[in-house]
């Protein structure tokens, strides 16, 4: 095929055929930068139509092209110009490592390649890195997770309800299409658009998209695999650590969907990786982004322009280093995260801070809404207080930060801290500035009146003018937290389980609050009390619960915050 002009000596050549040992046939573009190679290679794989090359967020192919680099674009198998059956992550690792392989043979590649992409196209490069590829040198894996079933479909055993029915909704429109189903086609394509209503009907397995015989099965595998049973582990990296041998640059946001994933990649592969190079070369950039796109703005909130950070530039630097030996990365932290509040980045040899704040629980038994009583204090109870009761309905659920359209980013809580189907506790202002950076830890002692139950926490900054910013949450499920059968309904429990990351500065005259409650909907799906499971509950099944939280000297409920230095009091 004649090679395209894509301006300044860069050339597009198209629809280059990579067979697979299977017979399946997957497609690339390939950009070729000015002069004459070979050149080391930038590799991207996805599902979404190799023309667009996630260009929602990072430069076009075109651009590297200039810098020096042969880019291929890769359609993964089932997608775009590509044979075969999509399923989402099963064949990824082998593909990706044939499809390097092939890459390294390639005449405009000189051996030294390296991989990037975000979300879908982030799993795409720790699957082929798990088989070791030869010439594969690098990657750049930008909100993804090597853990399927905790870092991008569940969250202490609660679906992520809206995220997960939404993209097996996008990506199965794609497979209709392909069959050829009109009808499927234009009911998942009406239901891609008004996914709000999706998440709202019950029972949410009945939906269409998972039902219909002639979609394939991945939407409703997902869901029916509540557990992390080898299902998800046949298809991550969970269980295969240390198969990594290769520097990665990770890349994570404070509002986006797949936080946890991400920053737990970080973290298993700078302990776990299978040699010390790579454990000592694994890197992370954590920021103030919702999944798209990634600037100064999330929510409601402008965090100004050093949050329009230039990942192309830093990205470039990370090729340069491991694929053209320029050192460019020597001296690079470890970790930059930007910490909301002051708004500025902040860089770390280290994830972890090394001090916790406790806050403890208090309440005259009525710290139900904003408006209630509810205390975080540096001091535990010295008597055992009355109980905090609310009531939980998965008709009404307490809904997620951003409300039923789960939208990201620091949204204001205030209105929805009216609501007495939440208990709220608040700290007093802070007295000097307090930095806390990890994952909050939540410890409630609990009695519920069903023996399915689930228990929500949310943190939130409150600043002096009542504005009530969203920084993080966290969510257990009775049957996740204690296994099945071994928690009983009317009787109390200590519930332990961490929120998802933060990095905040809790700023003087702020205060810290933090909100409990049994739902977050639709950001996970919601608990029905009894014993049908949550994919296949409906109204008809759904039991209330009333729900006691405990706190005093044998019931010492609190909030542990990792933080930096002092406390804020």
């Amino acid at each position: 095929m004649a090679l395209v002009s894509c301006g300044n000596g860069v050339r597009l050549e198209r629809a280059l055929k990579c067979n697979m040992s299977d017979g399946t046939v997957l497609v690339s573009d390939h950009y070729y930068p000015p002069g004459s190679g070979p050149w080391p290679t930038l590799f991207m794989r996805q599902p979404y139509g190799r023309d667009i090359a996630s260009t929602v967020v990072y430069a076009h192919p075109v651009w590297y092209a200039r810098q020096g680099y042969h880019v291929a674009i890769q359609d993964v198998r089932g997608r775009g110009g590509s044979t075969g059956e999509f399923y989402p992550f099963r064949y990824e690792a082998r593909d990706g490592a044939e499809a390097i392989r092939w890459l390294c043979a390639h005449p405009a590649c000189n051996g030294r390649i390296g991989m990037y992409g975000f979300s879908y196209q982030g799993a795409t490069q720790l699957l082929a890195a798990v088989e070791q590829p030869r010439g594969l040198q690098c990657i750049a894996p930008h909100m993804t997770a090597t853990d399927l079933y905790h870092g991008w479909f569940y969250h202490h055993g609660a679906l992520r309800l809206n995220s997960t029915l939404g993209w097996g909704i996008q990506m199965l429109r794609e497979d209709a299409r392909r069959i050829g189903s009109q009808e499927a086609s234009s009911r998942l394509e009406n239901a891609w658009r008004n996914l709000r209503a999706q998440a709202q009907a019950a029972p949410y397995a009945a939906h269409p998209a998972c039902t219909d015989p002639s979609l394939p099965s991945y939407l409703r595998d997902w869901i029916s695999h509540r557990q992390p049973d080898d299902y998800w582990t046949a298809q991550d990296l969970s269980s295969r650590y240390d198969r990594i041998l290769i520097p990665a640059l990770h890349l994570a946001g404070w509002f986006d969907t797949y936080l946890e994933g991400s920053i737990s990649a970080y973290e298993s592969l700078r302990t776990r990786a299978g040699s010390e190079s790579a454990r000592d070369n694994q890197f992370l950039i954590a920021g103030p982004w919702v999944h798209i796109p990634w600037g100064d703005q999330a929510g409601e909130v402008n965090f100004g322009d050093a949050a329009n950070l230039n990942i192309d530039s830093i990205l470039l630097r990370w090729f340069n280093h491991w694929l053209k030996d320029t050192g460019d990365f020597d001296g690079e932290s470890r970790v930059r995260y930007f910490a909301l509040g002051p708004n500025e980045w902040h860089q770390t040899a280290e994830w972890y801070p090394s001090a916790e704040c406790a806050l403890y629980l208090h309440s005259n038994g009525n710290s139900n809404s904003r408006k209630g009583d509810g205390r975080l204090s540096l001091e535990p109870p010295g008597r055992e207080e009355p109980r905090d009761v609310f009531v939980y309905d998965p008709e009404v659920p307490v809904v997620a930060p951003g409300g039923l359209q789960a939208v990201s980013g620091p949204i204001d809580q205030a209105v929805l801290e009216l609501g007495n189907n939440l208990l709220v506790y608040t700290s007093p202002p802070a007295i000097r500035d307090m930095e806390v950076l990890g994952r909050p830890q939540v410890r409630i002692h609990a009695q519920t009146s069903s023996e399915y139950a689930d228990f929500v926490a949310k943190l939130v900054r409150v600043l002096p003018n009542g504005r009530a910013e969203f920084l993080c949450i966290g969510i257990a499920r009775s049957s996740w937290l204690f296994g099945d059968g071994n928690y009983t309904s009317d009787n109390v429990h200590e519930w332990i389980f961490a929120l998802e990351p933060i990095a905040f500065v809790l700023q003087k005259d702020e205060c810290l609050r933090m909100e409990i409650s049994s739902s977050a909907f639709p950001l996970y799906d919601r608990n029905p009390g009894t014993a049908i499971s949550p994919d296949m509950a409906d109204e008809s099944s759904w039991s209330r619960s009333t729900q006691q939280v405990l706190h005093g000297p044998n019931h010492l409920s609190m909030l542990s915050l990792p933080i930096k230095e002092g406390t804020a009091w």
